[in-house]
């Protein structure tokens, strides 16, 4: 699979690698600010078809932000959101929205209904788009369940009563129950042991090895960069940038990200270290 090997960077035209007819999901020249603070500013990144785009950065500097622009669950102050190179905001509410069904999401901490077994919580999404064959829901959050290595058994088991790595599988076979076509992942191993970290960093391959998904993952877990991804974005916080900077400061494999010379990444790949705290100690 190819791979970006130097940074992103806005432009007017765009170049070939961000024309956004060309990506399931595109953002273009993106800033996004609450209040007086801007999280992100002048971002542009194109997400190939089919690829899985890890993006890491330390604690701060828009990762999860940048999955709910992506998503349109919430929109830029400036720039624009492109899904399969159509304007998200361009787009009238009902398309919008149907649209957004073609995503999947994995929140950072699962966000399942605790007032919903299993059952319902990955059957929600089904109902929400109007499916009432109970034999057709009930095969589909079988299976699901079964695709994240999970047993029928738990199906009326409530979140409280299940370990974080369940929940986090429970979750994934939510966001697999519409068959979308984009899966994004906000922290998926954040709070999990090694053991269920690697069982997490698996299903997310296994995801792509079984189905045509786009996925993009926001982690600053190194164990998952090294697994799933095929290409890494690093974004830097806007505070630390200069004035013509661009807030994707990195764009390629994992092996380009370790021999970067830019010191904030490889610090970063080497030991989620930034240079200049590293250099401080």
């Amino acid at each position: 699979m190819s791979v970006f090997a130097s940074p992103v960077h806005a432009a007017s035209p765009p170049p070939s690698d961000l024309r956004a007819e060309m990506h399931p999901v595109s953002l273009r020249g993106v800033g996004r600010r609450f209040g007086d603070q801007h999280v992100l500013r002048n971002l542009s990144i194109a997400v190939r078809d089919g690829e899985t785009l890890v993006v890491i950065g330390e604690s701060g500097c828009g990762k999860s932000v940048t999955l709910k622009l992506m998503m349109s669950l919430m929109a830029p102050t400036v720039g624009e959101v492109f899904w399969g190179g159509q304007s998200v905001g361009e787009m009238e509410r009902r398309e919008r929205d149907q649209r957004r069904l073609t995503f999947g999401y994995l929140f950072q901490n699962s966000a399942l209904f605790d007032s919903f077994d299993v059952y319902e919580n990955v059957a929600f999404g089904l109902r929400e788009m109007g499916e009432r064959d109970e034999a057709t829901i009930r095969s589909v959050v079988i299976d699901r369940l079964e695709e994240v290595g999970l047993s029928g058994e738990i199906c009326t088991n409530r979140p409280a009563e299940l370990s974080g790595g369940m929940r986090k599988r429970v979750a994934l076979a939510r966001a697999l129950a519409l068959e979308p076509s984009v899966m994004l992942y906000d922290e998926p191993t954040t709070g999990l042991d090694p053991v269920m970290t690697g069982v997490i960093n698996r299903l997310i391959c296994e995801v792509r090895q079984r189905r045509p998904v786009t996925s993009v993952v926001v982690t600053h877990d190194l164990s998952t960069v090294r697994t799933v991804a095929d290409r890494v974005v690093m974004l830097e916080p806007v505070s630390r940038l200069s004035a013509d900077e661009p807030q994707a400061i990195f764009s390629g494999t994992v092996a380009e990200a370790l021999a970067s010379d830019d010191r904030r990444v490889s610090a970063f790949m080497q030991g989620g270290v930034p240079a200049l705290e590293r250099d401080a100690g």
